[in-house]
């Protein structure tokens, strides 16, 4: 497969991954992180990151309102749910675990 072709398929990929959170926003993004360790915020600093990396400058609002489909404060107030104190402890334990990660690989979280 040629780079172009592959880059093609990934950025269709990604799209049909943010329309998917979009036709979803149910899936709380708590839950996400508890389980898979990313979530549409994870996404929108990715974006953000990617756009900045080619020179091109994006807010993280920006980036949110791509990833979202809205606003960020116009979807928590429409989607998010409050967390269950086992929900957030869940998500704690899981920071320092992705910090610790991120730092045994020279990173920051």
């Amino acid at each position: 497969m040629d780079e172009t072709t592959r880059t093609e398929i990934e950025a269709a990929v990604f799209r049909r991954l943010r329309d998917h959170f979009q036709r979803k926003p149910g899936i709380q993004n708590i839950d996400l992180m508890n389980l898979a360790d990313f979530c549409r915020n994870c996404l929108s600093k990715w974006y953000r990151a990617e756009a900045e990396d080619r020179g091109i400058a994006m807010s993280y609002d920006e980036a949110r309102e791509v990833v979202y489909g809205m606003p960020y404060g116009d979807y928590k107030e429409r989607h998010q749910e409050k967390a269950t104190p086992e929900k957030m402890a869940e998500f704690e334990a899981g920071e320092k675990r992705r910090a610790a990660e991120a730092a045994a690989r020279g990173e920051t979280w």
